[in-house]
């Protein structure tokens, strides 16, 4: 069992930044591939960053290409979001998600772990 704790939403102005965390309370944190997802009201769960277990390898969904960035620290259990030059359209409850598998799924139905969320709001 992987519990998983986001943190770092909040409020702020477009073509401002945020920096989410999510961290694991597991020991063999280096064997999941880790993603990021969001949800605004009303629409379905997408996918937005994708990061192998080594953290050599990273997909972003295009809609958020050369403004986020996800990254990992294995020694420290916890995967990141770099949020930049935030659009009213990324307001959403923001997941992380983990997922054995060595294939890099962006499908919500394929990750075994989750997150509670954490809000992000950008204001126009």
């Amino acid at each position: 069992q992987v519990q998983l704790v986001e943190s770092g939403g909040g409020l702020v102005q477009a073509g401002g930044s945020l920096k989410l965390s999510c961290a694991a309370s597991t020991r063999t944190f280096s064997r999941y591939s880790m993603a990021w997802f969001r949800q605004a009201p009303g629409k379905e769960r997408e996918f937005v960053s994708h990061i192998s277990w080594s953290g050599t390898s990273t997909y972003d969904a295009d809609s958020v290409k050369g403004r986020f960035t996800i990254s990992r620290d294995n020694a420290k259990n916890t995967v990141y979001l770099q949020m930049n030059s935030l659009k009213s359209e990324d307001t959403a409850v923001y997941y992380c998600a983990a997922d054995l598998s060595v294939f890099r799924h962006i499908t919500p139905a394929e990750y075994d772990y989750w997150g509670q969320g954490t809000q992000v709001t950008v204001s126009s």
